[in-house]
């Protein structure tokens, strides 16, 4: 097992099999040690996160699995915080894909006097490239085709599999009594250019909120474990 890449909240190392592993940190993206899902840098350490955010990763990548959606989940080790995944490419450098049912966050902050915070949106969705240096910045689907980072095609693929995925995690929120405002993804895609889910569905990567009050990513995953 050779350690391949160290990530904000992840290292990845790759396995003989082809495969490659990724393993779950307690690290947490935010700002001055407050939890954000849309900060591009590691802002706190929250014990016990990482196994949380894998078990919540395996619950959702079998169901959107079973819904038919190509991911890359292969199976998980909760004990060792781990899990196996296929090979994938990422697009260009890095691309974030987000996922908004509520106007929050980078968003409210960009549009604010367009629209009310907390008004609702209809599952939409932006794309940004991981560039820390540059704040993450919005990317358009025609500037991704200009710029040779992805197909129409595999823009409209992942804009589709996007909002099914969002649907799925936002139904079973509601089940619970929560309300998902918005989620982040990452997409690649595998030597037959066909698109797959990478990275992981988990609270760390979206924002939640009970009674109009927002959730903290290890409250959200006791809430959403409780029998």
């Amino acid at each position: 097992m050779k350690l391949i890449y160290t990530g904000k909240t992840k290292n990845v190392y790759s396995l003989e099999n082809g495969n490659y592993l990724l393993k779950f940190k307690d690290d947490c993206t935010g700002k001055d040690g407050v939890f954000d899902p849309g900060e591009n840098s590691v802002g706190l350490t929250i014990e016990g996160v990482g196994d949380v955010n894998l078990r919540m990763s395996v619950y959702f990548f079998e169901k959107v699995n079973a819904a038919g959606i190509k991911t890359h989940f292969v199976s998980a080790d909760l004990k060792n915080t781990t899990m196996e995944v296929l090979p994938a490419k990422v697009f260009g450098k890095g691309l974030e894909v987000i996922c908004r049912e509520k106007a929050v966050g980078s968003f409210f902050r960009r549009y604010g006097e367009y629209i009310e915070e907390g008004a609702d949106l209809d599952f939409y969705v932006e794309m940004t490239f991981k560039n820390d240096a540059k704040g993450d910045p919005l990317v358009t689907k025609d500037g991704l085709i200009a710029l040779g980072v992805m197909s129409a095609k595999q823009y409209d693929d992942i804009k589709d599999m996007t909002k099914k995925i969002t649907k799925i995690v936002s139904d079973d929120m509601k089940a619970k009594g929560l309300v998902l405002y918005d989620i982040k993804f990452e997409f690649g895609y595998a030597p037959d250019g066909s698109v797959m889910l990478i990275d992981e569905i988990a609270s760390g990567n979206m924002r939640v909120y009970k009674d109009g009050k927002y959730i903290d990513p290890m409250t959200l995953s006791e809430l959403f474990f409780a029998k």
